[in-house]
């Protein structure tokens, strides 16, 4: 069994903007993890697995090498090492840093350039060199590729390139940098991961679906909320009726009366609008109660 002292599975938490969230979103899948500033080695409320803190740059390289059996990173860092590796999950969750991010292809406002084309022969600067290598090539346009250490946006709008190939989420930074969009390369998500080999082996594959499908049931559950309320029995259809559920809301009769009680799965934006509308509708004993996980 995964719990057998012997069968730890290695996982990577990324260090960095991804860290927070990942850490966050395990806690509400039902993993306590802590981290030391002084450690790379984060604690974890579970003795079959073993966390260790990785740049997500380089979590799909220690992945694909089996150094770590599984491991979170974004999918533009699996696509920059063209890694070999088994996606386990997708991880998109309403945290800033968890959201889908685009790469697009970037240039001044007042670049002639209005397609990639148009930029043979030219300078471009991008943190994700060997996807965007690809790219290119793959169309047959021979550009210069450089890597960047970072503030390519001022690159760009200072001339000491040609273009970028930069990460977005809305563009509306890149803009207000007087930066335009030539176009979209790909969408990227945060993403579990594991090695190939590993998830060969029947204990180290049980543990990562059982991570897949808790951090999934997270992700489910993330901006939604439970609500109980109990109803009269003529009331009913006129109080479901403005619930919309994630499947038919649960009826069931109280004990000794004829009234019912209503449970339902809303989205908690919802609520403030809704609960005095289930009032007026002649619901009472209205409860709304957080949820970590959604399953099945």
């Amino acid at each position: 069994p995964a719990e057998h002292p012997m069968n730890v599975l290695q996982l990577g938490i990324p260090k960095g903007s991804l860290e927070g969230a990942t850490i966050e979103l395990f806690r509400r899948s039902g993993w306590k993890i802590a981290v030391d500033s002084r450690s790379y080695f984060p604690t974890v409320d579970d003795a079959g697995l073993r966390c260790l803190l990785v740049r997500a740059q380089e979590m799909a390289r220690y992945v694909e090498s089996g150094a770590l059996d599984a491991g979170i990173t974004g999918r533009d860092w699996v696509l920059e090492y063209d890694a070999a590796v088994h996606v386990a999950q997708e991880l998109v969750y309403s945290k800033a840093s968890m959201r889908p991010t685009r790469w697009v292809l970037v240039v001044g406002r007042e670049s002639p350039v209005q397609r990639p084309e148009d930029l043979r022969g030219k300078r471009i600067a991008t943190e994700l060199v060997a996807y965007t290598r690809r790219w290119f090539s793959e169309r047959q346009i021979d550009v210069d590729i450089e890597f960047s250490w970072g503030a390519t946006e001022a690159k760009v709008a200072e001339g000491l390139v040609d273009a970028i190939v930069e990460v977005t989420e809305t563009g509306s930074t890149l803009r207000a940098h007087g930066l335009r969009i030539v176009c979209e390369l790909f969408e990227s998500v945060p993403q579990l991961i594991a090695n190939r080999t590993a998830w060969d082996v029947s204990w180290k594959r049980e543990k990562i679906e059982q991570l897949a499908l808790l951090l999934a049931g997270a992700l489910r559950a993330d901006g939604q909320v439970g609500l109980k309320m109990n109803v009269p029995p003529d009331r009913l259809e006129t109080v479901t009726g403005l619930l919309p559920a994630l499947t038919a809301p649960t009826v069931s009769h109280l004990y000794g009366k004829d009234w019912v009680a209503v449970e339902t799965v809303i989205a908690e934006a919802t609520v403030r609008d809704l609960i005095p509308r289930l009032m007026r509708a002649g619901a009472v004993g209205i409860i709304e109660y957080p949820i970590n996980k959604i399953l099945g």
